[in-house]
């Protein structure tokens, strides 16, 4: 069995929605914790060295970075694996895990044995990613419950259910992510706006894009400032 559609299987498998709720507002916390005080990105298993990044611009190649949108794209650095030109190259866990905004994002997904792997496989993905301050809004126990768990269950665990909320199986930039849209957990996210300003809604909490359209190897990443729960 193909590991995306693995995760797809796992992921509707999820509890009822009030247990991910709970585990969703944990989930800020937890990873700011994970992430670590110098909020460094990890990389979880991933391969990010510099081999698998060459950022340098030769004459006939573009910028990736052409096409993104929203003021915190300014706080990507400008080369190295972490800019766009480095993360274009990579898929998209190993991407995320040079980009210094995701750095406890990252964390979530390095607790879950083989997420990364998974995430990194699947053929086409569109990943709202929380930026490390909506994480840093939730109660710290919560989170631990949330890591803990993930080590003994890893992808049956709670945690696994709650990053799949913010992920579509389809890479849709920016002229196609807008409208209702299927999550990995059979749910629906609600995508309003262009690069002139993008939200992203559960029906309960509405996150705006700080950067989007961040092209990685296999997926279209849009970072957002709030973790959405999936509670309707």
């Amino acid at each position: 069995m193909r590991t995306d559609e693995r995760l797809t299987m796992n992921l509707h498998s999820i509890r009822r929605r009030g247990v991910a709720a709970a585990a969703v507002l944990a989930l800020s916390v937890s990873l700011a914790a994970c992430g670590g005080e110098d909020d460094e990105p990890t990389t979880n298993g991933t391969d990010n060295s510099s081999e698998s990044s060459d950022t340098g611009m030769g004459d006939n190649e573009t910028d990736a970075g052409a096409d993104v949108f929203g003021d915190a794209c300014s706080e990507v650095p400008a080369d190295g694996a972490g800019s766009f030109n480095g993360m274009v190259q990579d898929p998209v866990a190993t991407a995320a895990s040079n980009n210094p905004l995701l750095s406890n994002l990252v964390a979530a997904v390095g607790a879950i044995d083989g997420l990364a792997d998974t995430l990194n496989t699947s053929e086409a993905l569109t990943v709202f990613a929380p930026y490390n301050p909506a994480f840093e809004e939730i109660p710290a126990d919560m989170l631990n419950d949330l890591v803990k768990e993930a080590g003994e269950k890893g992808q049956d665990s709670t945690l696994f259910k709650i990053l799949g909320h913010h992920v579509l199986a389809e890479n849709d930039q920016v002229d196609d992510v807008a409208g209702d849209k299927d999550t990995l957990v059979g749910d629906s996210l609600t995508i309003e706006g262009d690069e002139n300003g993008m939200t992203v809604s559960d029906g309960t909490v509405t996150a705006n894009v700080l950067c989007g359209n961040i092209p990685t190897a296999n997926a279209t990443v849009y970072v957002i400032d709030k973790v959405l729960t999936g509670v309707k």
